[in-house]
C-alpha cells in the first residue's frame, strides 16, 4: 500500500509541475499583454515530463509512455534552441 501511494505522490508532482508551466505562461502573457512563453514553461514541461514517463512506466501504460518520451523530447529540443538563439 505504502509503494501505490509514493507513486500516486509522484503522478501528482508531475501533474503540478505541468500545471506551473500554464500557471506561469499564463502570468506571463499577462504582464506582457500578448502570448509569451517563457523558459520557465520549458523547464517545467521537461522536469514534469520526466517525472510524468516515470510514473507512467511504473503503471506500464505504453500510451502515457510514448506521449511523454516525446514530449520530453520536444521540450528539449526548444529550450536548445532558445539558448543556441542567445549564443548567437
Amino acid at each position: 500500500m505504502k509503494v501505490e501511494i509514493f507513486w500516486i505522490v509522484i503522478g501528482f508532482l508531475g501533474q503540478f509541475l505541468f500545471f506551473l508551466r500554464f500557471f506561469f505562461q499564463w502570468l506571463a502573457t499577462e504582464r506582457k499583454k500578448e502570448s509569451t512563453i517563457p523558459t520557465s514553461f520549458w523547464y517545467f514541461s521537461i522536469f514534469g515530463g520526466i517525472i510524468l514517463f516515470v510514473y507512467a512506466c511504473y503503471r506500464k501504460d505504453p500510451v502515457f509512455i510514448l506521449g511523454q518520451a516525446l514530449g520530453v523530447f520536444i521540450y528539449a529540443r526548444n529550450l536548445y534552441f532558445i539558448y543556441k538563439k542567445k549564443k548567437d
